[in-house]
């Protein structure tokens, strides 16, 4: 049984990824990032711009302007943003935010799948043979009650009974 918990032991440590105890203190997670590029410019308009660029390659920029919807004021911004994944995928995203919303545009977002073609045959009939209402008065109201006598009156005799 000894041997066992030994070779168990050993085999968990050949396996165990120790490699964060051999690095060099301020590499990894903890490691400060320059700032390469950083531009801020806020207008009294309420307009502004700003950018940044970091040592790790992320590189930020956005544009943004007041303005004046039937809904009221707020602010439309346009901009983008790289960086690249933790899996090695450089990642580019470029939006707009308006009244419509925040509509991001990269190649990198998910996407539904294509609309089979028998569901789009369905759409289209529908569209074009939309169904005619019918009148409510055309469904009738049952009459009986949901419970019938028997299940009413036990109901009541279990309710005298508490």
């Amino acid at each position: 049984m000894f041997k066992l918990v030994v070779a168990s032991a050993l085999v968990a440590f050949v396996a165990a990824d120790v490699s964060h105890l051999f690095s060099k203190p301020g590499a990894g997670q903890n490691a400060q990032i320059p700032i390469l590029k950083f531009n801020s410019d806020v207008r009294p308009d309420g307009s502004y711009e700003y950018s940044y660029q970091t040592g790790n390659g992320i590189n930020v920029e956005e544009r943004g302007q007041q303005t004046r919807t039937a809904e009221g004021e707020g602010t439309a911004a346009q901009g983008f943003y790289q960086f690249t994944s933790p899996e090695g995928v450089p990642v580019y995203l470029q939006y707009v935010a308006d009244e419509n919303g925040f509509q991001p545009q990269s190649d990198v977002l998910p996407t539904p799948p294509p609309i089979p073609a028998a569901i789009l045959r369905s759409l289209e009939y529908n569209a074009a043979h939309p169904e005619q209402e019918e009148p409510a008065s055309k469904f009738q109201v049952a009459q009986k009650p949901f419970f019938g006598q028997s299940s009413q009156r036990r109901f009541r005799r279990f309710v005298s009974l508490q």
